[in-house]
């Protein structure tokens, strides 16, 4: 495992929340984290686009903390495109290595995009950063994705949000806002819900490890799972006997499942 999250203040919020969160009134409380942007994502495939690249490449969009789009070998006339998001102190690199050669495997292109701080803007807003909220990240996704989708021939109806840690929480939390467009949303070890103005009725797979020692499953998977459902959502949620990881098979399972599920 690498790079471990910022373990004392993730299993505070979890715990801080458990309580409150369990109530679908205590989830749509926590609207007021959302800050100045509304989470939305705008960019969508145009029509007519032909794959021009291949293998691995930097998107350009920031010197810094850039973008990083792959795409599988026998890559297909019109592909399913996986949006994968870092967790806190991670990278857009290590996402490729939790992946490994699933997305090979599933002939599904990846675009890890990369935090423009330490973990992505709205979780520093609910750990009381200045200037906390869906603002800089959710512009520079919607960058990535408006270059990709120039790139790549993207199936609309496949574009699927997916991510591991504080990357899921975000991603859960994008999923719900942007459920008319991420119509499939993947949440490897979440730690809990960022509230918006929800669109669309997204499907969710969850996965958690039953030992994590960062985001303990009884305080955050389990709890965020039950919220979503609580509210109306199909949620696919897997436990498996491990820590803050996303095991191999996790993976294939859950682009098997995001893969297999139909509008």
């Amino acid at each position: 495992m690498r790079r471990q999250q910022r373990t004392l203040s993730r299993r505070q919020f979890c715990a801080l929340s458990a309580t409150a969160a369990a109530s679908v009134a205590a989830v749509t409380s926590c609207r007021a984290l959302a800050g100045p942007g509304d989470g939305r994502i705008e960019a969508r495939p145009p029509a007519g686009v032909k794959t021009s690249v291949s293998g691995r490449l930097q998107l350009g969009l920031n010197t810094d903390r850039d973008a990083i789009l792959q795409l599988p070998s026998k890559a297909a006339e019109s592909l399913p495109l996986l949006v994968m998001l870092h967790g806190a102190t991670q990278s857009a690199d290590d996402m490729f290595w939790y992946l490994g050669s699933v997305p090979e495997e599933a002939g599904v292109a990846v675009l890890a995009p990369n935090s423009r701080g330490t973990t992505w803007d709205a979780i520093e807003g609910a750990f009381g950063a200045v200037g906390g909220g869906f603002g800089v990240d959710v512009a520079l996704l919607n960058q990535a994705l408006e270059r990709t989708f120039q790139l790549v021939a993207v199936d609309p109806a496949r574009v699927l949000l997916a991510g591991f840690s504080d990357g899921a929480t975000y991603a859960i939390s994008l999923g719900l806002i942007n459920g008319d467009f991420f119509n499939r949303v993947i949440g490897f070890s979440a730690g809990f819900v960022i509230e918006g103005i929800p669109h669309g009725q997204p499907r969710f797979f969850m996965s958690h490890g039953t030992h994590d020692h960062i985001l303990p499953i009884e305080r955050c998977g389990r709890l965020v799972a039950a919220q979503l459902i609580s509210r109306g959502y199909n949620v696919t949620f897997r436990e498996f006997e491990g820590d803050h990881e996303i095991p191999a098979d996790v993976a294939r399972e859950a682009l098997r499942w995001a893969s297999s599920s139909q509008r």
